[in-house]
């Protein structure tokens, strides 16, 4: 009891002494100015109604003293696009906000915009009054007009007409929309096209896609995070599917982050002027199809730039693929790889003739064996393919016949394969120089309007 009686007495006497020695906190006005994390807030492009992810800026008190700001607060105050939450409050402007001597506070920053143009600059300042000067933190964002199209589990979307698309708005897909069958979607200069995680553009049978983009005005197709980190990530929505008997015709188009860009299953098809990249699987699949590929430039997609499957004729002319691809490496990372067989959705083998011709191109990246053309056993089909006046980075174990019309394992000397400043042209000194022969009624340009002319040079780019 004794013990009991002595412990109890132990412990409160603690608690009193250190009740006695509590620092109380007094908070004392700023004599110096406050630091910030970032002068600027570059917000992601944002939609119309459509909030943007929290972007934070930190506030640090070098002072040797608690302070208290007397104000924080947004410079258009409750009229502003911007939102800001300040020691877990959402506002437009707070008083009074305490901060402790060598700490640092979070003031987080949104915006929820509404439209009135195509496209618009939205700023604002979040400004800091204190004894010792105002200080500001500029906000910046582009934001866009939109169309929206959203499938829900009961609202499934299609479209039911023949229908043009404009770069008056941007149109936002969420899930998959669909366009029907015999209904053709045509998308005009300039047009952008964002989707959704797992969203997706898919085409019925007998339908069509045409794309009348510009140099310098081209139809983007891309995942809806536009802040410049997502234009080097894959993954970021689903692609392009046409079923049986579509119809694909693009110029200037350029399609980024997804899964698989283009798949083309028994289709026709002519993709000129394009620019396909950084999409997780594959950038064109062509099942069974007809496609013909004018000046288009292919980088970076994990399993192969550019793959065939079930046979079909392909022909590739002026055309630049190039895979540097690092993110995952048991990912194949192909320029080419090539099949007369595939398995279609009934789990069945599918089994077609083959014909591949490339022409005036450059393959290469990082792989040894950059093409990978597989013949099925027993397959007594035609299977066929060729390459002329071309640069092709392969090894004798690939099993390839390559003409001597070709140049093969020299570097193409790329100005800059990474993504982020990607610049798929090649330098003076490259092998690629001087190299091509003839052209095509598309080709007599390169992809960015050089006239090709006298010394021709292999790729996309004169």
């Amino acid at each position: 009891m004794k013990l009991k009686i002595f412990l109890g007495i132990a412990f409160w006497s603690l608690l009193l002494l250190a009740g006695c020695n509590r620092d109380d906190i007094s908070f004392e006005s700023p004599t110096q100015l406050l630091r910030f994390s970032t002068d600027t807030v570059f917000c992601d492009t944002v939609y119309n109604q459509m909030r943007s992810e929290t972007y934070a800026v930190k506030v640090y008190n070098n002072e040797n003293k608690d302070v208290l700001i007397p104000r924080i607060a947004l410079e258009g105050g409750s009229g502003s696009l911007y939102r800001i939450n300040v020691d877990g409050k959402s506002g437009t402007s707070f008083e009074n906000v305490a901060l402790r001597k060598k700490d640092s506070l979070y003031v987080f920053v949104e915006i929820a915009p509404v439209a009135n143009a195509p496209e618009a600059i939205a700023e604002d300042k979040v400004v800091f009054n204190t004894p010792a000067g105002e200080q500001k933190v500029t906000l910046f964002s582009v934001v866009q007009d939109a169309e929206y199209f959203i499938q829900t589990g009961e609202n499934p979307v299609t479209i039911n007409d023949n229908t043009t698309w404009t770069k008056d708005k941007v149109k936002v897909i969420f899930g998959n929309l669909k366009v029907a069958e015999g209904k053709t979607l045509t998308m005009e200069k300039g047009t952008k096209v964002y989707f959704r995680k797992n969203s997706g553009l898919n085409f019925a049978k007998n339908s069509g896609l045409t794309v009348n983009g510009a140099l310098g005005e081209e139809v983007i197709f891309r995942g809806d995070r536009s802040d410049t980190k997502y234009d080097t990530l894959p993954a970021n929505w689903n692609g392009i599917k046409m079923e049986e008997g579509s119809l694909l015709n693009m110029n200037y188009g350029k399609l980024f982050g997804g899964n698989v860009g283009l798949q083309l299953k028994k289709n026709t098809a002519t993709i000129n002027n394009t620019i396909i990249h950084t999409f997780q699987n594959v950038g064109v699949y062509g099942i069974h199809s007809n496609l013909t590929m004018n000046n288009v430039v292919m980088n970076n997609c994990g399993e192969a730039d550019f793959a065939i499957a079930a046979g079909g004729t392909y022909n590739l002319n002026y055309c630049t693929l190039a895979n540097y691809w690092n993110l995952n490496p048991s990912m194949s990372a192909l320029g080419i790889y090539a099949s007369d067989i595939w398995q279609n959705e009934d789990g069945e083998p599918e089994i077609g003739d083959f014909k591949l011709n490339v022409n005036n191109s450059i393959i290469y990246g990082d792989t040894s064996d950059m093409i990978s053309i597989n013949k099925s056993n027993g397959n007594v089909l035609a299977f066929q393919y060729e390459f002329k006046n071309s640069l092709l980075k392969f090894t004798s174990s690939s099993g390839l016949t390559i003409g001597n019309t070709n140049i093969s394992n020299q570097d193409p000397k790329f100005q800059n394969y990474f993504t982020q400043k990607m610049n798929l042209r090649v330098k003076a000194d490259s092998p690629a120089k001087g190299k091509g022969v003839g052209t095509n009624n598309v080709t007599s340009t390169d992809i960015v309007g050089n006239p090709r002319t006298g010394s021709l040079t292999i790729g996309a780019y004169q």
